[in-house]
């Protein structure tokens, strides 16, 4: 698994068992054709507190969550995070198996979390919003 470099700690994440079992499996099924992202994915996994559906807080980032992020390049972005078949950067749906889908599930509001793009750039982004989903995100 490559070093990833963090200019702090990190931060605490929540996710629910639902979708701690599809993030892991998808991850798992990626690491041949992704392996730096499924890695990051499966790395956040396991560094999570799991808890059932109704204990994950409405501002804490899940799958099918819109999200208002800060970058540090100063730009504000609102995305909402999907499963990769889902995903279409026209209508801000991003995968969670990108770096920064993996970056920004189970944050909290004012969270920040350092990222390392497909570049090998750092990057950092603070979440600003968590609007929570409409309906339940779609499995892989």
């Amino acid at each position: 698994m490559p070093d990833i470099v963090r200019s702090r700690s990190v931060p605490q994440i929540i996710v629910s068992e639902a979708d701690y079992e599809r993030l892991t499996s998808l991850a798992t099924a990626a690491l041949e054709r992704l392996p730096d992202v499924a890695e990051e994915l499966l790395a956040e996994m396991e560094r999570a507190k799991i808890v059932g559906p109704e204990a994950v807080p409405e501002n804490v980032v899940r799958m099918g969550s819109t999200v208002t992020f800060r970058s540090d390049d100063g730009h504000k972005r609102r995305m909402t995070l999907v499963y990769p078949v889902d995903e279409d950067i026209t209508l801000h749906k991003i995968s969670v198996l990108t770096p920064i889908g993996a970056a920004l599930i189970g944050l909290g509001e004012d969270q920040s979390i350092s990222w390392t793009a497909r570049d090998g750039r750092k990057h950092e982004l603070t979440v600003l919003k968590v609007e929570k989903p409409a309906a339940a995100a779609k499995a892989p």
